[in-house]
């Protein structure tokens, strides 16, 4: 293992995964049950929420923060299969003593379901607000999505991937205009091969389905969470989410997809008290 400087007085902390890619972490907390923030699309440990939610639980916990593949601190590998994202969640939880509860965001939280069930030495899982599909609809504009953001990187466009990313989520064009001349872009653009590794994360060929069988699969206690404010395709993946791990389903008063560290941060702690 080995470090650098991060953050300041944090160190950035590299564990190896099993296909011998480099996965790059931090660890905030002297103390208390591991927790590890598993991010979702474009963010990681420098670009999105989990440095304020790292802050939030510190207290209480030792939170890890790591980077996935391809972003960040993290090398990108071979060929991309969803697997390799596993064994990199693996290979934090060890650096972790071999138990963690899983915090996922987003796509982060899709994953983090994944993980759930592999033998990892997940002990809890909490998502919030993974992006499944819960109507034909919905399945149809995800799976049209997923294609056409391959496209866009295997053609050397991650521009063009980074926009349609935007458009799918809703930002509105002059906003995404905006984007491509400020000087965040091309930390937008560094990471945006890993769009697809999202869109793999959550079956996006199919157009994300709810993962019925697998999450009623699930060996650990879930607790998934959305916002009051958030749009309701989002709430309604959460519930049929929660419903078909036989998981507790939380929503937040006053938050988006964008979630306050301050008011996600006490949701996770209570539930990793409770054991």
């Amino acid at each position: 293992m080995t470090t650098d400087l991060h953050r300041g007085a944090r160190m950035t902390e590299y564990v190896t995964s099993a296909d011998g890619t480099r996965i790059a972490y931090q660890v905030a907390g002297d103390g208390g049950p591991a927790v590890v923030i598993v991010d979702g699309a474009m963010c990681h440990r420098a670009f999105g929420p989990s440095g304020g939610l790292a802050d939030e639980l510190a207290g209480a916990h030792r939170v890890f923060s790591y980077d996935r593949r391809g972003r960040g601190g993290s090398g990108a590998g071979g060929p991309y299969a969803v697997q390799q994202e596993v064994e990199d969640l693996a290979a934090v939880v060890a650096a972790a003593g071999g138990r963690a509860t899983l915090l996922g965001l987003s796509s982060g939280a899709a994953l983090a379901l994944r993980a759930a069930g592999a033998g990892i030495g997940v002990e809890r899982v909490v998502a919030y607000e993974p992006p499944f599909s819960t109507d034909d609809e919905q399945r149809a504009r995800f799976a049209e999505y997923r294609a056409g953001v391959e496209r866009d990187v295997l053609a050397g466009e991650p521009g063009e991937a980074v926009a349609r990313f935007m458009a799918f989520v809703g930002s509105p064009a002059p906003v995404v205009a905006q984007l491509r001349e400020s000087p965040a872009w091309p930390a937008f653009l560094a990471v945006a091969p890993t769009l697809v590794n999202d869109a793999e994360v959550l079956d996006g060929a199919e157009g994300a389905p709810v993962p019925t069988a697998l999450l009623a699969g699930l060996p650990v206690p879930v607790l998934v969470a959305d916002g009051e404010l958030s749009p309701a395709l989002l709430r309604d993946a959460a519930a049929a989410t929660a419903a078909a791990a036989g998981a507790e389903h939380r929503t937040l008063a006053g938050q988006t997809h964008e979630v306050a560290p301050d008011v996600l941060g006490p949701v996770v702690a209570g539930f990793v008290a409770r054991g």
